[in-house]
């Protein structure tokens, strides 16, 4: 059953039912699910479908033309064409009789592997292609390969695309379709742990409690999940070691670049360029508080939160789940879970936020929304807020979110309405957002202020009321 990516579907059949030509870059990390769109959308479709491999021109040409002579109802081993330029004017042929979908899935491995296609590919779009039915898909996992071999302005291809799609993970919501009966704080434990990647999602048994998922995925040598992030670093580059060793520093709360390259042993000018390659995979992220520019406020951290989770929890009990005492593990970090999840339920706050900013059923219609720290001079202290978001009208919504077993109090409303005194805004309103409900307290200080919403966590999970 295809689950989710119900507006990028919805995006590739509307071009497809035009006429004339298309060309679709798809791109995204490792195992979010571009393969399965892909399928889905040509599942009705006569298509080309070629996976470029890391190996030699010679032998993606054999598997390209093996593709070629698939589609056309050919038995066995195929003919291989004498070079690309051949092969993709036999494309054009087919084109010519009737509209086809061309998909170069994984085009990273089949441009390295021979240079010359993306000009090859210019050449033919130009020359041939626009004139024809022919819809083409370009799909790739190495994202800084996409955005600027593909995508850039230097590439042969730059102007060629007609639509681009960058694949994200899955939201809270999309996870709540794919296991619609678990419980709601299950669910949202699995979301973190899986960072809402379709494929990790699928490793998890909807039927078995949480300890069981994570001692199967993670904390057995067997499980999926448990050399994961090592096995992907490997894939996408060179010096995994050092990677590691940056991946570490960020997950022990090191999340200044000076800091992060004082605990890996490397000069800062290094560390930075690790870092940007870890940003283009999508790991980690460099984040400033919200409505500043300073890069001096800047700070590094996780923002792949499968990473987040086996980084935190994996190494320190890496002895014990090889010698095969993987539940003893996770029985012992239970107890760290709820903080774990402290920034896993601020990104799904944030979600539903978007989602209800879409539709109008908030009190500001925010432009921009993240988190802000910074100094209180009050205080003479660091402080933050978990999600800022505001308008050019000077409009601000101050939000907290807490994951606790407890009902949230009132003091934690008087702190939020605290640290929002630091801006100046021209109208200001609140949310509270709680794993388990509010105090009676907090309930009567609500509606004394009047601008503040009170929102539960089952709440979130609700199907979307639409503004009349």
């Amino acid at each position: 059953m295809f689950i989710g990516r119900q507006r990028e579907l919805s995006e590739m059949q509307r071009r497809y039912k035009r006429e004339g030509f298309e060309c679709i870059v798809l791109y995204g990390r490792r195992r979010v699910g571009k393969t399965a769109l892909i399928r889905e959308f040509c599942r009705d479709k006569k298509t080309i479908f070629f996976t470029g491999l890391e190996t030699t021109a010679k032998e993606n040409l054999e598997y390209f033309s093996q593709s070629v002579y698939d589609m056309q109802g050919g038995r066995g081993k195929a003919p291989v064409y004498p070079d690309f330029s051949t092969l993709l004017a036999a494309v054009t042929d087919l084109a010519r009789k009737e509209k086809i979908v061309l998909v170069i899935d994984e085009y990273p491995y089949l441009a390295k592997s021979y240079e010359g296609i993306s000009s090859l590919l210019q050449r033919e779009i130009d020359h041939v292609w626009r004139n024809l039915n022919l819809y083409v898909i370009l799909c790739g996992s190495s994202m800084s390969f996409m955005e600027k071999q593909v995508l850039g302005h230097r590439s042969p291809l730059f102007g060629r695309r007609s639509a681009q799609i960058k694949l994200e993970p899955f939201t809270i919501f999309e996870t709540r379709a794919y296991f619609p009966t678990m419980d709601a704080e299950d669910l949202a434990l699995l979301y973190g742990v899986t960072g809402g990647i379709p494929f990790y999602l699928a490793q998890m048994d909807a039927d078995a409690g949480i300890r069981d998922n994570l001692t199967r995925n993670f904390f057995d040598p067997m499980g999926y999940l448990f050399e994961e992030p090592s096995n992907l670093l490997k894939q996408e580059l060179r010096e995994p070691a050092i990677y590691n060793a940056v991946l570490q520093a960020v997950a022990d709360g090191k999340t200044k670049l000076s800091q992060i390259a004082v605990s890996v042993g490397i000069e800062t000018g290094a560390c930075s360029g690790y870092l940007k390659n870890l940003i283009s995979l999508g790991i980690v992220e460099r984040e400033t508080p919200i409505g500043e520019k300073q890069s001096k406020k800047s700070i590094y951290q996780l923002s792949d939160t499968m990473f987040r989770f086996w980084y935190r929890f994996i190494p320190q009990y890496y002895s014990m789940i090889q010698n095969g005492m993987g539940e003893i593990a996770c029985r012992h970090i239970e107890p760290y879970l709820p903080d774990f999840m402290g920034h896993i339920f601020e990104k799904i706050c944030l979600q539903w936020l978007w989602r209800e900013n879409k539709k109008g059923n908030l009190p500001i219609f925010f432009e921009e929304a993240g988190r802000w720290w910074g100094n209180d001079p009050r205080r003479k202290a660091q402080t933050e807020i978990d999600i800022l978001a505001r308008n050019a009208d000077r409009e601000m919504l101050f939000c907290e979110c807490k994951w606790r077993n407890e009902a949230l109090d009132g003091d934690i409303f008087d702190l939020l309405i605290e640290r929002s005194e630091l801006f100046s805004a021209k109208n200001k309103q609140y949310i509270l957002f709680s794993k388990r409900g509010f105090s009676d307290r907090c309930r009567r200080k609500a509606e004394k202020q009047g601008n503040v919403r009170l929102v539960g966590y089952p709440e979130i999970l609700q199907p979307q009321m639409y503004a009349h």
